[in-house]
């Protein structure tokens, strides 16, 4: 009940303002020297305007030109409710405002042309999409007939051992490994037991990668 009530009282709100936009159109057109049934033809153009190309942007949003003469319409429309208002003498009424009357039925034949004509935007094609239905079936197999063929075994796949990163051995210049193989050398002859890693990195005073790789080419402990 609250909805049929809230409709009709749109409805006729519509129609008032129709019917006194429709009127304001008129008394601007006659106003601007369109007398008898040419002022009552403005209205109508200008309304049948705005509502072409508002059911254009009803099927195309994007449209430029259906929103440029439904802003043009629009304008036509308010323009007249207020010139008509009081702010402009209609007995006196400027040149230009005249001229565009004037012209108005070329304007609106023009845009109401290009708005019934204009191509429509092309839907875009959708890929179809593929449902179970679609897909082929596995073959049935029989396990009461012996000469029907048994299905292929699946092959098992082996655990996918993981990579060894490789080993990245530090560089050591010739004439580095030479001297602390003479510091070796002597610590051996001097004590009679081969020099250990650390003292050999304290005594070189190198970082810890370039010292383990001189003891592992010299073999130390």
């Amino acid at each position: 009940m609250t909805r049929s009530l809230r409709v009709d009282a749109v409805l006729i709100q519509a129609v008032i303002a129709g019917a006194l936009s429709f009127a304001h159109l008129h008394d601007l057109a006659e106003a601007a020297g369109q007398s008898g049934w040419k002022a009552w033809a403005y209205p109508i153009s200008v309304d049948l305007l705005l509502v072409a190309a508002w059911r254009r942007l009803r099927t195309a949003r994007r449209d430029r030109s259906a929103w440029t003469w439904f802003v043009i319409a629009l304008f036509a429309s308010l323009g007249a409710n207020i010139a008509t208002a009081g702010l402009l003498d209609l007995a006196a009424v400027p040149a230009w405002l005249c001229i565009l009357v004037a012209g108005w039925p070329a304007l609106a034949f023009l845009g109401g042309t290009l708005l019934v004509h204009a191509p429509a935007q092309a839907a875009q094609p959708t890929a179809p999409t593929q449902t179970v239905e679609d897909e082929p079936a596995a073959p049935e197999v029989d396990v009461h007939r012996p000469d029907q063929p048994a299905p292929a075994p699946v092959p098992e796949l082996a655990p996918a051992t993981p990579e060894v990163p490789p080993v990245q051995t530090t560089a050591v210049p010739v004439a580095l490994l030479d001297h602390a193989r003479k510091i070796a050398d002597a610590h051996r002859a001097s004590t009679g037991s081969p020099m250990p890693a650390d003292a050999l990195s304290a005594r070189l005073q190198l970082p810890a990668p370039m010292a383990d790789a001189i003891a592992a080419q010299l073999q130390l402990a």
